[in-house]
This record gives C-alpha cells, structure tokens and sequence, in this order.
C-alpha cells in the first residue's frame, strides 16, 4: 500500500509541475513577469514566481518534500501556506487569469493584486 501511496505523491507533483509550468508560459503571454524552474529531467520539484507588479511578488515550491505558497509585498511576507491550502491559492491565481482572459479589456487590464490578497 505504502509504495502505491508514494508513486501516487510522486505523480501528483509531476502533474503539478507541469500545470505550474504552463501557468507561467500563460502569465507571460499576459505580459507578467513569471518563470518556473525545475531540476532534472524527473519534474519532481519546482519553484514557480510571478511578479504582479507594485513589488507584489508570488513564490510557489513543489517538491516531494513539500508544497509553499509565499506572497510579498515590498520584500515583506505577506501569507505563507502549506499543502492543499497552498495549492488553492494558486487555483485562485489560475482563476483570476481565466477570468481576465475572457473579459473584454484583459489585453490591457493587469491583474488586480487586492484580488488575490482576498484571504488576508
């Protein structure tokens, strides 16, 4: 059962990966600063950033030692989350992204930062 589990955590953070890779290629076609940096060939880790201006800065880690969602402001941490609640924040973020790609004036809106502060 344990190394059942284990295959299922390494597969689930190779899909995570490679959705935060896409995120970025999405976010920079939007005209954000993002990147995602992995290690290896094995997409068993990543550390995904994205600048969302105003010195508003988003890190997310992935690894199989843990997942992190970090926001700064002004080289301040605003949030830190752990785990799944890491992980909906950045569904929040991929939201946000969507929702501006289907409104009429998202060529030249950028993101609103305060939208994504709504957990504070």
């Amino acid at each position: 059962m344990f190394k059942r589990l284990a295959q299922q955590h390494r597969q689930f953070v190779q899909d995570l990966v490679m959705t935060l890779q896409a995120l970025a290629i999405a976010l920079e076609s939007k005209g954000y600063l993002a990147s995602c940096y992995t290690c290896g060939g094995e997409m068993n880790s990543a550390s995904f950033m994205v600048s969302l201006g105003d010195e508003h800065l988003i890190r997310f880690l992935v690894s199989d030692y843990g997942i992190t969602w970090t926001e700064m402001r002004d080289d301040r941490e605003l949030m830190k989350l752990e785990g799944a609640e890491a992980v909906n924040q950045l569904q929040d973020l991929a939201d946000l992204i969507k929702y501006q790609a289907n409104s009429a004036d998202s060529k030249s809106t950028p993101l609103d930062s305060q939208q994504t502060l709504q957990r504070i």
